[in-house]
């Protein structure tokens, strides 16, 4: 079974750094190199949005508001997904969840919307003030 989890989180103050996490298991061998990723984050009283993603063939993909900012990457020995943020802004301020795509629809659609994905972590905290 595939599990997500998140972690990294916490409380930082304007124009800081945080790295997120997202340890993946369930995959075997090479399998998780073939799973596209991505980053959501959902604010108090907002929607979930979109904020990154990652294909098999690594190319990225980001919202307007975190290019320049935030990299998404992923290491495909240790099956981790990594969010490096920086220059944080309160705005950030969410919940950060990790989301996996196994079927490789982000490849083709860039991975914004939430249906691109079956799996999700439980989220991880950012707190920017």
């Amino acid at each position: 079974q595939v599990q997500l989890v998140e972690s990294g989180g916490g409380s930082v103050q304007a124009g800081g750094s945080v790295r997120l996490s997202c340890a993946v298991t369930g995959y075997t061998g090479d399998n998780y190199s073939r799973v596209c990723m991505g980053w959501f984050r959902q604010a108090p009283g907002n929607e979930r949005e979109w904020v990154a993603s990652i294909t098999t063939d690594l190319m990225t993909r980001y919202t307007d508001s975190a290019k320049g900012r935030f990299t998404v990457s992923k290491d495909n020995v240790k099956n981790i997904l990594y969010l490096q943020m920086n220059s944080l802004k309160p705005e950030d301020t969410a919940m950060y969840y990790c989301a996996a795509d196994p079927w490789g629809v982000v490849t083709a659609t860039g991975g914004p919307s939430e249906r691109d994905y079956k799996y999700w972590g439980q989220g991880t905290q950012v707190t920017v003030s």
